[in-house]
């Protein structure tokens, strides 16, 4: 495997084996991971005591690269590596004379750039020096069909299991914005019972105000089976709660899971493994609503249920000059999908 396709994962297990490499260019949309690796390369790769002298944090729009390059320069004081840490890298300018450092960098130096919501152009010689001398990691946005398996390996390693209904729930309602789904997992971690090491939907909804019972994933289960009663039950609970509710999450949800819908007519072969591998999907079960979804609508049907869901969501924008509220404009949605 490239070094520059290293995952999170990767490179924290090589860091706790203490294989460590001059530079570190942590890239990418996703602030989490970038987080992750920056704070345990700032607590763990030091002793307490080697870090008041051999620890650096500076800030991107407070420094400039000719200032980094002569830190990373120095050597360790009473200790076997220093660390540099830049953070808001984005903000530097003339990075591409890092170049030149990257020709013969310090060996005892471990030097990590934080460039978030944004990459290096790799087609630049210092993306490819990067490369070839260190780490250069992007840190991607996980997809919706990703955050179960993310949220299920966070709680495992705390020695805690997400009920699949629990999960999901989670899911919905946080979205892929993963630190703050890592601050929701810590809650539940410090609220959970003494003994308990079982996430529940019930302990979800009393600690995190996700009600069980009404929830964009009830909702989505309520139109694959198409139970109609449950659906207007699901949306009347949510136009009397919309600031829990927004419809421009619902309609997010709803308009992946068609769009995947959609795309599960094409799959080769129409079985849970078959779907959930042609669409991504991290287990087969997670299929188990694709397939039930297609024997209640068609693939014509399908079309024009997400041409439905674009409408609603421009309608909610305001195009079109229209006076639905959103309570309405869901409404008015849900009862095209079901009919």
């Amino acid at each position: 495997m490239a070094r520059q396709e290293l995952t999170c994962d990767d490179i924290l297990k090589e860091l706790r084996a203490k294989q460590f490499y001059p530079i570190y260019y942590l890239m990418g949309e996703e602030s989490y991971f970038i987080d992750v690796i920056a704070d345990y390369m700032a607590d763990h790769i030091l002793a307490d005591a080697e870090k008041e002298f051999n620890l650096t944090v500076v800030y991107g729009a407070d420094t400039d690269i000719v200032s980094v390059i002569n830190a990373a320069k120095r050597y360790p004081m009473m200790a076997e590596h220093q660390v540099i840490i830049v953070k808001e890298a984005q903000n530097i300018r003339n990075m591409d004379e890092l170049f030149f450092y990257l020709q013969k960098p310090q060996p005892s130096t471990i030097l990590v750039f934080c460039h978030k919501h944004g990459v290096l152009d790799r087609r630049k010689k210092l993306a490819t020096e990067i490369g070839r001398v260190g780490i250069l990691f992007e840190s991607k946005k996980l997809k919706e069909s990703q955050l179960p398996a993310f949220i299920n390996m966070y709680m495992r390693r705390k020695g805690i299991e997400v009920e699949p209904k629990a999960t999901a729930m989670l899911a919905d309602f946080v979205g892929n914005d993963l630190s703050r789904m890592s601050g929701e997992l810590e809650k539940l971690t410090l609220i959970l019972p003494k003994n308990q090491t079982r996430i529940t939907p019930e302990l979800i909804e009393h600690n995190i105000g996700i009600s069980k019972d009404y929830n964009n994933f009830e909702l989505r289960s309520a139109l694959v089976e198409k139970d109609v009663l449950k659906a207007n039950r699901i949306i009347k609970y949510f136009a009397e709660n919309p600031k829990t509710n927004p419809i421009q999450v619902t309609l997010s949800l709803l308009f992946g899971f068609f769009s995947n819908l959609m795309l599960a007519y094409y799959a080769p072969e129409k079985s849970e493994q078959g779907i959930a591998a042609f669409l991504g999907l991290k287990t087969p079960w997670q299929s188990r609503e694709y397939m039930s979804a297609m024997r209640h609508y068609s693939g014509v049907k399908t079309m024009k249920i997400i041409g439905y869901i674009r409408y609603a969501d421009a309608t909610s924008k305001g195009v079109g000059n229209s006076s639905l509220g959103n309570a309405d404009i869901l409404r008015e949605l849900i009862f095209k999908i079901l009919h």
